[in-house]
């Protein structure tokens, strides 16, 4: 293992050397947080136009619907494969001694990709109708004829979401992190240019026609990092690598599947509860996945390829030792970020959803309601964030079984969570968001327990001493923080733009400040020796 790098001023060293790869992980790390930074600018950006046109009517639920139903297909599809079977599958033939293997398979995925999606997007463009009533069947009659329209402009992206999504699983494995890291951002950027372009002659439409353009776009930014690849149409089952990755990939799709169609029932009872209410979870979804996605998302997908060879070199019970302690650095450094990030988005959810939505057509009524399901989801975030660690460390070890078995069993919790109260009343919103966060904490859970039992033990790597402290700092920001939004709130500032940024900013940072004293007070060095990793010069 390589030494601890020195401590950065201001910041005690490590306690201990990292694992070998986490330099390389840091930095992947950094590559794919710049990426999700882009691209969650970028989806404020969007919802903010798509607050500003059409506030939270039931115009923005039925977009919200047509922009669901083709990304579900790419979570069942390539979104499900990617983390699952293909990047542990094609890194095993990066090297290049393998490099042709690597594009055969490659190849194969592609060309299957084009032949199966194609009539599919044609059968939903048929029966868009029925797709919009089994989804959304509880909005009125006008808002599911719309549904049915933005569908059939969206529907098409699914080809090019999925082809795109194959393509950025054989950039990862090949360790070449920087033109997948900004899919997102690319699809966002398609669709905030046609709404701002087009929202007015077109409405609600020039939105779904970006999303189509988006996904275009995901796949001609990712050729330029092909250049060396060799690429070409062929269907053929006979290599090793596909029945492996149909293997992990079996029990992903059966859990997929039911939560696809989980989260389908989950809109179905939301629009039970009004026409607006999808639209307020949509909104609320894209704050939270903010700091999500800048910590566990990243820092998930970054890991993995390490984790995966690490895995792959197992011949002793003994050799999981690297394994998990790159994981429980990962975890350290998810945890020292989430969960001031979680405090703080909780104390500040009014100002930020004030800054970002309350323009145009949202009105402060729609403000109150998204703040409180964002509040709600907030409950279950850290969890979220140590799941998705918990699931690629399973990935790695190309067990999909346990991961699927385990989403299965959480689908079922969130389906009787969510319905229980409505025994005894009609169902509330938010009986739906509380749900999602029991589900997610007893997922995280049961994946720790497995963990421990089938891979070993994380007891020793300074877990509980890092969340702890991460906890007590983040208590403490709370009241600075609250008292700085107090004291803003008196100022007479000369602009509403500028009364809502100061509400946010000048809270924000005193808040940050004091949790990255105390948490230097008290020696706790993730955040130092992550800078010092990223700085390395070793090649990834």
């Amino acid at each position: 293992m390589p030494s601890a790098p020195s401590s950065t001023p201001g910041f005690a060293p490590s306690a201990e050397p990292p694992p070998a790869g986490l330099a390389g992980v840091a930095r992947a790390t950094s590559i794919i947080a710049a990426g999700n930074i882009v691209s969650r600018v970028l989806g404020l950006a969007r919802d903010i136009a798509k607050s500003y046109f059409f506030g939270a009517t039931g115009l923005v639920s039925a977009f919200n619907i047509a922009a669901k139903v083709p990304m579900w297909f790419y979570d069942l599809l390539a979104g499900g494969m990617v983390s699952a079977a293909l990047v542990p599958v094609f890194s095993t033939y990066a090297r290049p001694e393998k490099r042709a293997e690597l594009w055969l398979i490659a190849s194969f995925l592609l060309t299957l990709c084009v032949t199966l999606m194609t009539p599919l997007v044609l059968l939903g463009e048929l029966f868009a109708p029925q797709i919009a009533w089994l989804v959304s069947g509880g909005m009125s009659a006008e808002t599911l004829r719309l549904t049915a329209s933005l569908l059939r402009l969206t529907l098409p992206a699914m080809l090019f979401l999925n082809f795109a999504g194959i393509l950025a699983g054989l950039l990862y494995s090949l360790k070449r992190f920087t033109l997948p890291a900004f899919n997102a951002a690319i699809f966002n950027l398609g669709i905030v240019a046609a709404t701002l372009l087009f929202a007015r002659p077109f409405g609600v439409r020039a939105m779904a026609a970006g999303l189509l353009a988006g996904a275009a776009l995901q796949v001609l930014l990712q050729l330029p990092g092909l250049r060396d690849t060799q690429l070409r149409p062929v269907l053929d089952w006979r290599h090793p690598a596909l029945h492996r990755i149909a293997r992990l990939y079996f029990p992903i799709v059966l859990g997929l599947l039911v939560d696809m169609v989980s989260r389908a029932i989950s809109y179905r009872l939301a629009s039970t509860t009004g026409d607006q209410s999808i639209a307020w979870m949509d909104y609320a979804t894209t704050l939270m996945q903010f700091p999500l996605g800048l910590t566990s998302t990243a820092i998930s997908v970054a890991i993995l390829p390490t984790l995966a060879r690490q895995a792959a070199g197992w011949s002793a019970p003994e050799d999981s030792r690297d394994f998990l302690a790159t994981l429980a650095h990962a975890l350290r450094l998810v945890l020292v970020l989430i969960i001031p990030a979680t405090v703080g988005l909780f104390v500040l959810a009014r100002p930020v959803v004030e800054l970002i939505f309350e323009h145009g057509d949202f009105l402060p009524a729609d403000t109150a309601m998204t703040t409180m399901v964002l509040r709600l989801y907030l409950l279950g975030i850290i969890a979220a964030a140590i799941d998705l660690l918990l699931i690629n460390a399973f990935y790695a070890r190309q067990d999909a079984w346990t991961p699927a078995i385990v989403g299965l069993v959480g689908v079922f919790i969130y389906l009787a969570a969510a319905l229980t109260p409505s025994f005894f009343r009609p169902m509330r919103l938010s009986d739906l968001i509380v749900a999602n966060a029991i589900q997610l904490s007893v997922h995280a859970l049961t994946m720790w327990l497995l963990l421990h039992r089938r891979v070993g033990s994380l007891r020793g790597q300074r877990l509980g001493h890092t969340t702890s402290r991460a906890v007590l700092a983040a208590a403490a920001m709370a009241v600075p923080t609250m008292a700085a939004l107090w004291g803003v709130g008196q100022i007479n500032w000369p602009g509403q733009l500028l009364s809502e940024l100061a509400a946010v900013l000048l809270p924000g940072a005193i808040g940050a400040a004091v949790y990255l004293a105390l948490m230097n007070a008290m020696k706790v060095p993730e955040l130092a020796l992550t800078a010092k990793l990223i700085r390395r010069r070793n090649p990834l």
